[in-house]
């Protein structure tokens, strides 16, 4: 990466940056408003970002120059909003200091943020001046050191333990090269199409899901291709991504009334997840799918107190359309958040409760009773679905072109979803989904676990490997428990999760007492999302990844559960004036002590994850430290690595321009458009044999300077013409013309 590469590559995380200050609500009493201004901020600048890529690809420029001058714009516009909030806080604060003026609390509002203001205070109350703490560098820095000045050594350890895995999991992410599996079939292979041709058309391919899969997070990818010149920065997308879900998560504890060490503690319990910690350096979608959905489930939380505004209805539009565009799975929590909040909305229409909405710019908040609260409601619905409409719609657009249904080809939508919904074959796949989920290193718990599955689901009729209800060709049950970025379990994060649930649905004033009814509300949502994904995904090896969304959005309730374990735990006891008093403070020490210990086992599951984790890791064989670039590529296939090189040298020196390719829907592009990079870094002319894709014909083999194979021989020599050279090792071969 060139030096030029990296100034512009720091670019769009400056303009985060600016946008975060310039996006700080104005309401007085916001809950957590740096991290609402960060979810506001990362929401724009995704969205910007895809539609950079949807205008310029329509427009064939997907260029660097188009990509950097995009940037600029961008920077320069987050500059400029930025400056004009804080000089519109500085006069704000300066004339409130020198002439104090007898107004509503909250009546003031310091621009900028799309959020409902606080209730107003009797008529001639003092307006305090704004709040300087935390409003720039000096002031977070204070708030941040007496924050850890008055915290407890518990809560310094457990902060220490989250910002300790964040920088390793950071220095991995630099460190190592991309080396996923599915990125090196598709993900990546995507992104090299796209700077090849320029635009964003389809392409003839024998892997149908570089084109069906939605793209939203190799569209950021695409961003870092063009502005770096390579893929160095790759891992960055989902460590960022990974820091967004610690830092919304925490805001969703808050929200739900969790104080200090109830946010520290979900952090705590999502950062250790050894799924969490595998992805956040991986060029994997799970993690990127997790953020957006955890932004619309925090901003839907907003609206459940309060009106909400245009910023905040754009925002939810925005989350709703990046979760599509990059996991349409996500949606199966986006739709029941969405109906969460419409609901509130209406509640709040209807009883006039916290009716004042955002006010503009220095305006006064009105406290009166809404008109037309189902009209607003609805209005603002459509919204939602119109600014998620503009983000994933293109792409839609495309895919219904290309294949005549916007969920792709028939392969597509019959591999992942589940063809049964009948009771039985629903029940059955959320248990096999559960067992994979809790799955732990005690082979025989394993063992039993399955077999009771097994036995239960041919007991109603129901066989547990159907291809109705099961992935592919793939057979239940798969371990899981072992630290691999693709099917890592969460036992303890899970079992954390379903206890905070139980609880907030059966009891929610025990933890969150000022907010029992949002706490059930919002456990009601999680529980539902978790009940629609087991009836609508097939049970796979790899079905953990795809519930990361779920666990993000659960571990919240975990955390609540956790600091009201421990608040109780703190209690003095009242005088034991008989045994039953003993008795229960007894149970109170054994059930946190046990909370420590899993907390404690979490930690360790979580470091070595990170020690450990496969395909990346810290210490041992494959080492980032110790791996050359190039094999730690190979960690997943270390036989392949050698057979690339031979390959690809042989038809770099043949002097081949355009090069035909032949592979499977599972095989690994990739390596060919890094070895046969032209001299001067452009793209190699690579096309492709086949075709699943019935409108897109593959290229005539005749017509290209050279072959190169992945897979099985047969199927490569079926496709080379007559008195080529066909050579072949193991996985990987090459075919060459006479004379070449």
């Amino acid at each position: 990466m060139s030096a030029a590469g990296s100034l512009l590559a720091v670019v769009p995380a400056a303009a985060v940056l600016l946008l975060t200050v310039a996006a700080r609500p104005r309401a007085v009493g916001t809950v957590a408003p740096l991290r609402l201004a960060v979810v506001r901020a990362v929401l724009l600048a995704g969205a910007y970002a895809v539609l950079v890529v949807e205008v310029l690809g329509a427009s064939h420029a997907l260029t660097r120059p188009a990509f950097t001058v995009a940037w600029l714009f961008f920077l320069v516009a987050a500059a400029l909003a930025a400056g004009l909030r804080w000089r519109r806080e500085t006069r704000l604060g300066q004339s409130a200091a020198v002439v104090p003026q007898a107004v509503p609390v909250g009546a003031v509002v310091s621009g900028g943020g799309p959020e409902a203001s606080a209730p107003t205070a009797e008529r001639g109350a003092p307006a305090p001046a704004p709040p300087r703490a935390g409003r720039g560098p000096a002031g977070l820095l204070a708030a941040a050191v007496d924050t850890w000045r008055t915290a407890r050594p518990g809560e310094r350890l457990l902060a220490a333990t989250i910002g300790g895995l964040v920088l390793v999991e950071l220095l991995v992410a630099l460190l190592a090269e991309p080396n996923n599996f599915d990125s090196q079939t598709y993900h990546l292979p995507k992104v090299e199409h796209w700077v090849a041709q320029g635009d964003l058309d389809f392409w003839p391919t024998a892997i149908h899901r570089q084109v069906t899969i939605p793209p939203g997070a190799e569209y950021l990818l695409l961003h870092l291709r063009l502005l770096s010149g390579g893929d160095h920065l790759y891992n960055l997308v989902q460590w960022v991504a990974g820091v967004v879900c610690l830092l919304v998560a925490a805001r969703i504890t808050a929200q739900l009334g969790g104080g200090r060490r109830a946010q520290l503690l979900t952090a705590f319990v999502l950062a250790t997840t050894p799924m969490v910690v595998l992805q956040a350096t991986s060029t994997q979608t799970d993690l990127v799918c997790a953020a957006w959905v955890a932004c619309a489930a925090t901003l839907a939380l907003d609206g459940l107190r309060r009106r909400t505004g245009w910023g905040t209805l754009l925002g939810l539009g925005a989350a709703t359309g990046l979760t599509a565009v990059t996991k349409t799975s996500g949606l199966i929590a986006v739709g029941p958040l969405l109906v969460l909040w419409g609901l509130a909305q209406l509640r709040l229409a209807r009883t006039g409760s916290a009716a004042a909405t955002e006010p503009a710019a220095g305006s006064v908040a009105r406290r009166s009773r809404p008109v037309g609260g189902l009209a607003r409601t609805v209005g603002g619905s459509v919204l939602i679905l119109v600014v998620a409409a503009v983000v994933v719609g293109p792409f839609l657009a495309r895919v219904t072109v290309e294949f005549g249904h916007p969920l792709g080809p028939p392969r597509l939508r019959e591999s992942i979803p589940m063809e049964r919904h009948d009771p039985a074959s629903v029940v059955v796949n959320a248990l096999r989904i559960g067992h994979t989920a809790f799955d732990t290193p005690l082979a025989p718990l394993r063992r039993a676990g399955a077999e009771v599955i097994i036995s239960g689901a041919e007991a109603i009729g129901v066989d547990p490997q159907d291809r109705a209800i099961t992935f592919g060709r793939e057979l239940f049950p798969e371990p899981a428990w072992y630290p691999d970025e693709d099917r890592v379990a969460f036992p303890l994060a899970g079992v954390l999760a379903v206890i905070g649930a139980v609880i907030a649905l059966g009891r929610p004033r025990q933890i969150a007492p000022e907010r029992a009814g949002s706490l059930r509300a919002y456990a009601v949502v999680v529980l539902t999302a978790v009940l629609l994904h087991t009836a609508m995904i097939k049970w796979q090896p790899w079905g953990n990844r795809l519930l990361l969304y779920a666990v993000v959005l659960a571990v919240p309730l975990a955390g609540l559960w956790l600091d009201a374990l421990f608040r109780r735990s703190d209690d003095p006891a009242p005088a034991a004036a008989g045994g039953a008093s003993v008795g229960g403070r007894g149970r109170r020490s054994v059930a946190t002590v046990a909370a420590v210990t899993v907390l404690a086992t979490s930690a360790l599951a979580g470091v070595l994850a990170l020690s450990y984790g496969f395909p990346r890791r810290l210490v041992g064989a494959g080492s980032v430290f110790t791996t050359s670039d190039w094999d730690t590529r190979f960690l997943r296939r270390p036989q392949w690595a050698d057979e690339f090189r031979w390959a690809a040298t042989a038809v770099r020196d043949s002097g081949a321009r355009r090069i035909g390719l032949v592979q499977q829907n599972d095989n690994w592009e990739y390596p060919w458009w890094l070895l046969l990079r032209q001299p001067d870094g452009g793209s190699p002319e690579l096309v492709a044999l086949q075709s699943v894709l019935p409108e897109r014909p593959p290229a005539d083999p005749a017509s290209v300077d050279a072959i190169v194979c992945t897979g099985g021989k047969a199927a490569c020599a079926k496709l080379v013409p007559a008195g080529w050279r066909l050579e072949f090792r193991g996985y990987v071969g090459y075919a060459l013309p006479p004379g070449r």
